[in-house]
């Protein structure tokens, strides 16, 4: 491959070797050190691949061999500028365009953030923003070094970050401390005294498993919204069973009971169509940076249309991206159509959609036991309606009420409340 283009850049020749005694001519050309390659013999003759500078060594071996040597083609880049030395403006205009594709090359085109998750892409480009690190600033103004620092100080979650810049693309890649939400919450944990797990919806508790807490119901049990299924609130006994004190903890518990639900959808019976008009303009615009520039003007007397946009933005290879975009805009008019549905049609929206709601209730682990779901169609609309059984997960978190240390009576007959301050 190297040897290829070293010589195209330097040219080459093909020739044809003819005359009494040929293989002297290629004994000398040996002799001398003038390489040739490709040798084909063709019908008393030789044909090869000679260098330039080869080519004009030959003239005394040619004269001592009474050999005849014609030149059938040239190739290399020599040969192309002297074919083409007249068109002087084709070669500025590919100079001028090598010069602005190295021009833009010295510049960033696109910042990548990748890595983050708690923190949006606009969050981190707002902020390199504010360190004056945007698109189409110089490369070499770029300190990745500093931008690392400045994101570990700026955002304390973030335990690692990487800058680097590849082509025009400036990739920013971070890592957060994901134990972080965990500490947020234990933190909010440790400042809550308690919590407790009280009923969301009406129910019958079906399945209840209870980690950390005391429960204050059963499998089997009805309950209200609002009633408290697990307390934070435990007991603390003494050796008679007497409450001495309680401990206040984050209730943690697994229930599901037994409810039903409302459910109800409309769909109207006429909507609107669109009737396209067999009718398209189209124009070109290029964008440059924020800049768009149009070409070919357009008049747009409807009042209803579409405008239909494809865009392609130019690049040279994967991480050499341009701020140069071309595109075209199409614009199509169409007449608003007011149109019914039938009753099929209609019975198939609703049904369509009662899937997809039983397909998310399913994603969140909702059961359903039972469907009384049933479609009604009225004047102007139809609707489904009705109720569904539900197995479903039971709970919501609310802080436990403390509540007055119990006083007991000592062995003098006196009056005392009990205190856990640590102290023997």
């Amino acid at each position: 491959m190297l040897t290829s283009l070293i010589r195209y850049l330097k040219g080459y020749l093909r020739i044809r070797v003819a005359g009494y005694s040929p293989e002297r001519f290629l004994n000398a050309c040996s002799h001398r050190g003038i390489y040739i390659w490709n040798l084909t013999a063709d019908q008393g003759a030789y044909d090869m691949y000679i260098t330039i500078k080869g080519f004009h060594k030959l003239k005394p071996i040619i004269k001592k061999t009474g050999t005849k040597v014609i030149i059938t083609e040239r190739f290399g880049l020599p040969f192309f500028l002297h074919r083409y030395r007249k068109r002087k403006l084709f070669f500025s205009g590919a100079a001028g365009c090598v010069f602005l594709v190295y021009l833009l090359s010295l510049f960033i085109w696109n910042i990548d953030i990748s890595g983050n998750i708690r923190y949006s892409d606009d969050t981190i480009l707002t902020f390199l923003e504010s360190r004056d690190i945007t698109h189409g600033m110089k490369k070499s103004e770029i300190d990745c070094a500093g931008i690392v620092k400045a994101l570990r100080k700026e955002y304390n979650d973030i335990v690692w970050a990487s800058a680097s810049v590849k082509g025009t693309r400036l990739f920013v890649q971070i890592k957060e401390n994901e134990d972080s939400y965990k500490n947020e919450e234990s933190d909010s944990a440790i400042q809550e005294q308690g919590e407790d797990i009280v009923a969301d919806r009406d129910c019958v508790i079906t399945e209840m498993i209870t980690r950390s807490g005391t429960p204050m119901v059963h499998v089997g049990d009805s309950v209200k919204k609002g009633d408290i299924l697990v307390s934070g609130r435990v007991e603390i006994l003494n050796d008679s069973g007497e409450v001495t004190g309680y401990h206040y903890l984050k209730s943690d518990a697994d229930i599901r009971g037994q409810t039903s639900i409302v459910y109800e959808e409309r769909q109207n019976l006429t909507y609107t169509a669109k009737k396209y008009e067999n009718i398209k303009k189209e124009f070109y615009f290029i964008r440059a940076g924020h800049y768009i520039i149009g070409f070919g003007a357009y008049k747009n007397p409807y009042e209803t249309f579409e405008i239909w946009t494809e865009e392609t933005a130019l690049q040279i290879g994967k991480n050499f991206l341009l701020p140069f975009s071309y595109g075209t805009r199409t614009i199509i008019p169409y007449q608003p159509v007011e149109k019914s549905y039938g009753k099929e049609e209609i019975q198939d929206i609703l049904s369509e959609k009662f899937s997809r709601y039983c397909a998310d209730m399913k994603k969140k682990g909702v059961e359903i036991l039972q469907n009384n779901v049933k479609i009604y169609t009225e004047r102007d609309f139809a609707s489904a309606k009705g109720t569904l059984t539900i197995l479903t997960d039971i709970g919501g978190k609310l802080p436990t009420e403390e509540i007055p240390l119990p006083e007991t009576t000592g062995e003098d007959g006196t009056e005392r409340t009990d205190t856990d301050d640590g102290n023997e």
